[in-house]
């Protein structure tokens, strides 16, 4: 982790505020390119207005919603989203005074908002500073890449030092091994895993 803080330098994290707006933003994005989501989210709140509120997501058509490029699927996320939002089922104001769990509990109620999303929001909305996104692929990745392929190659030169490596197939970590690795992480696993993020884009590893 030392090296790879020293290659890309100071934590620049970017946050987002949190309430409903960014929650309905992450849905429209899921599964989806940037620059498409980013289409798609400008069509939609033109609609339903910026920030997006429930009423302003309610009062829209199925298919006012589907015409902006929207699936029937994310359509009925959206509109769950608002329903439990606008009923008082859903209260972001209470969010800031929950423990981590609560928080990825009282968000997984709505229909298309899983683990991964709830977490995304604790650590870019809530700036929760430790919070291991043990599905997330980027992390799963770059912490076989730094840690895993790295302890392995390792092993295999001590073994075998004339041997060739051929080919490799990527068995990425498992939740208990991601928890294993992040453990001196702790408190900040959020800022670890914004760099484990970063070193996808740039070299950090000698080969």
């Amino acid at each position: 982790m030392r090296a790879i803080i020293e290659r890309i330098g100071p934590y620049r994290i970017e946050y987002g505020p949190a309430e409903f707006h960014s929650l309905a933003e992450a849905i429209i994005y899921q599964q989806l390119n940037g620059r498409a989501a980013a289409t798609i989210f400008e069509r939609f709140a033109a609609l339903a207005g910026e920030p997006l509120t429930p009423e302003g997501i309610l009062k829209l058509s199925d298919e006012q919603m589907r015409g902006v490029g929207l699936s029937k699927q994310k359509s009925s996320y959206l509109k769950d989203l608002a329903t439990k939002t606008a009923s008082g089922l859903l209260d972001f104001t209470r969010l800031a005074d929950l423990p981590d769990a609560e928080v990825i509990e009282h968000l997984t109620q709505v229909k298309g908002i899983g683990v991964w999303t709830a977490q995304m929001f604790l650590m870019f909305s809530l700036k929760r500073e430790n919070v291991l996104p043990t599905g997330d692929f980027g992390v799963r990745m770059a912490m076989y890449k730094h840690y895993l392929d790295v302890q392995r190659m390792k092993k295999s030169k001590k073994k075998n030092a004339n041997s060739s490596r051929g080919s490799k197939k990527i068995k990425l970590p498992t939740p208990e091994q991601m928890e294993k690795i992040a453990t001196c992480w702790q408190p900040y696993r959020s800022v670890a895993c914004w760099y484990l993020w970063r070193s996808l884009d740039i070299k950090t590893v000698s080969d």
